[in-house]
């Protein structure tokens, strides 16, 4: 997928250039009856395509929720998300549908994968899900290839280490060709040496995929690996 099919036709002659990623003061409230939880106030932030940016900050302090906004899991109570130049509130329900489709792949912290797939499975189905017709298998095995797992391919997930299951979750976002990639907390239960092999994985999506990546985290190790790193605190940028 190229990227310019995620950008709007300009109005004016003039060139637009849209980040990967905007948030414009944004608010997101969670409500339970008569109380409120603000976990955004107002979020400002940009990110470049093909950066690695790590958004870093103690638990509870909205870095979760933002990726999520940016996700299309959830919409902003007030303020605008936007994905190369779109604002995902607009999109229609089949219109969100396709860019959590097609557009973004969203890496969780335990690899969202089904345990009883082998790794290629867990890849195909991803390409499935995209709605990819053609060239599922060549392409599941090219990925796992490059991020070394070509020797786990035909083992279920289930029973893949840690670090070898986020990586077929990251193999899997490469091989649906996500402009934006979303990890949230990737590395939160793995040992310092697994830790470093998905942080090398997270870098060849970017260099290899052309994938912007952006890291939840409150690793500093990660945020050391990152391009850029984005302080949130108390729901807005420190």
């Amino acid at each position: 997928m190229e990227l310019r099919s995620l950008y709007r036709e300009p109005e004016r002659r003039e060139e637009i250039v849209f980040g990967a990623l905007e948030f414009h003061d944004v608010f997101r409230i969670f409500r339970s009856g008569a109380a409120e939880t603000v976990a955004l106030r107002g979020l400002d932030l940009r990110i470049e395509a093909r950066e690695l940016v790590a958004l870093f900050g103690p638990s509870g302090s909205g870095k979760s929720t933002a990726l999520h906004l940016a996700g299309g899991l959830e919409e902003p109570s007030a303020g605008d998300v936007r994905s190369f130049g779109r604002s995902l509130s607009r999109l229609t329900e089949s219109e969100l549908a396709d860019y959590r489709a097609r557009e973004v792949a969203i890496v969780f912290q335990s690899a969202n994968l089904w345990p009883e797939l082998s790794a290629r499975e867990n890849v195909a189905l991803g390409l499935r899900l995209a709605r990819r017709r053609e060239g599922i298998r060549p392409t599941a095995e090219r990925v796992l290839d490059v991020f070394d797992l070509q020797r786990r391919e035909d083992q279920r997930a289930g029973s893949l280490s840690g670090g070898e299951q986020q990586r077929v979750a990251i193999a899997a976002a490469a091989a649906r060709e996500a402009p934006l990639v979303l990890a949230d907390e990737p590395t939160a239960e793995l040992d310092v040496r697994n830790e470093q092999i998905v942080l090398t994985a997270l870098r060849r999506l970017r260099d290899e995929f052309a994938s912007t990546v952006v890291v939840v985290t409150h690793s500093p190790r990660v945020a050391e690996a990152a391009d850029r790193v984005i302080e949130i605190r108390d729901g807005v940028t420190g």
